[in-house]
């Protein structure tokens, strides 16, 4: 991997972007890389669920690399690479509705733009005290398009929302939390061990308990309530005639761990 790293520790995977020198910002050759990565991690079972970051204490990422943009549309237009993002959308993971497997967002610094658009593409946010959050692309003529406009308005209420968008403000990390924004806020030197706990606990439960209640979950915000009950989820049907969904209740009444299989 070229622009950012991708590991595997137990059923975790951790994605780190890795271009501190441009705040982490992503070009179209790392949005193609990290729509490899999250194939990948959709695709391995044992993979159960997934941490992105950035490099660094500066920036989670500064969303699109604008410099990157103004340097290629200098050249002639034969020798401009071909500037375009996957289907799975901006970092490879803002138009990937699919995907059902947890991932949190460790936002170690700014996280502007299609940065902030990554986090609001995963499912659980924590924050660093430093951190700065916010969808600025109107103050370079652009709108946030990967899903940050559509984003933003559902997670917190409207007008607040525009109040951000339509001017390019920053969102402080604790105004973030005190909007629902963010899951928690906490000093850098506790990130990571705020982290490790959310991925602990999401451990304990059974990997495709975990697959179905997101996809209910975010499915069911499409419909009514009503259509959302009597709604057939592909990971909810799984779950049903799975082996975990036999080990669980076991386990209990055995009083031990359970040995969960995925499966």
């Amino acid at each position: 991997m070229e622009f950012c790293r991708y590991e595997k520790k137990g059923h975790v995977a951790y994605v780190t972007i890795t271009r501190p020198e441009v705040m982490n910002a992503i070009h179209p050759p790392a949005s193609q890389e990290l729509d490899q990565v999250w194939n990948d991690f959709a695709a391995d079972d044992d993979a159960w669920v997934a941490v992105l970051t950035g490099e660094g204490q500066r920036a989670f990422s500064a969303g699109n690399d604008l410099k990157y943009t103004a340097e290629m549309s200098k050249l002639p237009a034969d020798q401009r690479p071909k500037m375009f993002f996957p289907a799975s959308g901006f970092g490879g993971i803002t138009s990937r509705h699919d995907l059902f497997k947890p991932i949190i967002a460790r936002v170690n610094g700014f996280a502007l733009g299609g940065g902030l658009e990554m986090a609001l593409a995963c499912d659980i946010i924590i924050a660093a005290e430093h951190a700065e959050l916010g969808l600025p692309e109107p103050r370079r003529g652009l709108i946030a398009g990967a899903n940050g406009v559509h984003r933003l308005p559902r997670q917190i209420p409207l007008h607040t929302a525009l109040g951000f968008m339509l001017t390019g403000r920053h969102i402080p990390a604790k105004r973030a939390y005190e909007l629902g924004l963010v899951n928690e806020v906490v000093p850098y030197e506790q990130l990571d061990a705020t982290v490790d706990a959310y991925v602990e606990d999401i451990l304990k439960c059974a990997p495709i308990s975990v697959r179905a209640t997101k996809e209910a979950a975010l499915r069911g915000l499409e419909v009514s309530l009503p259509e959302a009950e009597k709604g057939k989820y592909e990971w909810e049907l799984k779950r049903r005639t799975s082996e975990d969904s036999i080990e669980g209740p076991r386990a209990f009444a055995e009083k031990r761990t359970p040995n969960w299989q995925g499966r």
